[in-house]
């Protein structure tokens, strides 16, 4: 347990579209976590979990109906609105599609305050200096991503907020970010990201948060999450209870009967398994591995408990914004300017 002031903190936090109306829609309830500086958090769930309302409400962008988030770092925690230096990449991306991405980062430097040549430099820290003359519009929605990035890294924020980077990433892309991720918790940075697959960011993460309908369903590790649900070899025998009770007396006791008569055994080889076999006399029918793919951790913690449609909030889906009146695009929908 860390004794630094957590770079961000959620306590309680609820969230309710339209309160006490007909249509009202619940997004996210009493919700609450911590991140320690210089490490990579992970919320993780399916679409309608609450992982967008929770990092909008971190920036400030949408107020929570009851609970508290704050931004900070050691020393210092900022409440919403506070002076935290944070820099954020949202869904939608908030690009302009006929802008180019240097002209993009221009624009959006001198809102923030920096040099021209930031946006340059930038650019290069993500990988798209050969796409500077590029438009928007014409880049690959993991280019895109990139370049939402390359603007919330603009005033050189200590704190990242990322909704679903990995979205639209290949697995160079995926690889590229996570040492990026590495880097930047390396120098004392912080990041909190969202994602619908465990599996794209298991490897980028310290800790993961899971959100199932907008409640907390796990917190922790990704070690310890995968211990709790471990990798299996699956056992046809003559008499399974003979072979677990031998593997028992072995100390392997994370055996599971499944309904067809197998056995599934957690933490232990075939060699081990034959061994015990032979112990109980028990004839060995096949064994085959059973691996657990980390997006299928998620839909077991994830499973419906309440009709999707007609009680959560679900975010818009990732697209090129389109221009709002004046040329530039939608405020509210700008990925977060470092403040």
């Amino acid at each position: 347990m860390t004794t630094t002031t957590p770079a961000f903190a959620v306590r309680g936090l609820s969230k309710r579209f339209n309160p006490g109306a007909a249509g009202e829609l619940g997004a996210v309830e009493h919700v609450s976590f911590t991140v320690p500086a210089g490490t990579t958090a992970a919320l993780v769930g399916p679409e309608g979990a609450g992982k967008s309302t929770i990092l909008r409400i971190l920036l400030g962008l949408v107020p929570p109906t009851s609970g508290t988030a704050s931004l900070g770092a050691p020393g210092q925690v900022a409440g919403l609105g506070g002076g935290a230096p944070v820099g954020g990449v949202l869904v939608p991306r908030g690009l302009h599609p006929a802008r180019t991405a240097r002209d993009h980062l221009r624009v959006y430097a001198a809102a923030a305050g920096v040099p021209d040549e930031r946006a340059d430099e930038v650019l290069g820290t993500v990988g798209l200096a050969d796409f500077a003359g590029t438009r928007a519009g014409l880049l690959s929605p993991g280019q895109q991503t990139r370049l939402a990035l390359a603007t919330a890294l603009l005033a050189d924020p200590p704190l990242l907020i990322l909704d679903d980077p990995v979205a639209g990433l290949d697995p160079a892309e995926r690889g590229w970010l996570q040492d990026f991720l590495k880097r930047h918790t390396k120098r004392g940075g912080t990041v909190l990201l969202s994602s619908r697959s465990l599996a794209a960011v298991v490897s980028m993460a310290d800790s993961v948060i899971v959100l199932n309908q907008g409640v907390v369903v796990y917190q922790g590790t990704p070690a310890k999450l995968r211990r709790s649900h471990p990798d299996r070899l699956v056992v046809a025998a003559s008499t399974p209870v003979a072979l677990a009770t031998v593997l028992a007396a072995r100390g392997h006791i994370d055996a599971v009967m499944r309904p067809d008569g197998r056995l599934a055994v957690a933490e232990t080889t075939e060699a081990e398994i034959r061994d015990a076999a032979q112990a109980a006399k028990v004839r060995i029918d096949g064994i085959a591995a059973d691996l657990i793919h980390p997006d299928r951790v998620l839909a077991s913690l994830t499973r419906p408990v309440r009709p999707v449609s007609s009680t959560m909030y679900v975010p818009p889906p990732n697209r090129v914004q389109p221009p709002a009146p004046g040329g530039l695009p939608a405020p509210h929908q700008h990925p977060g300017i470092p403040r």
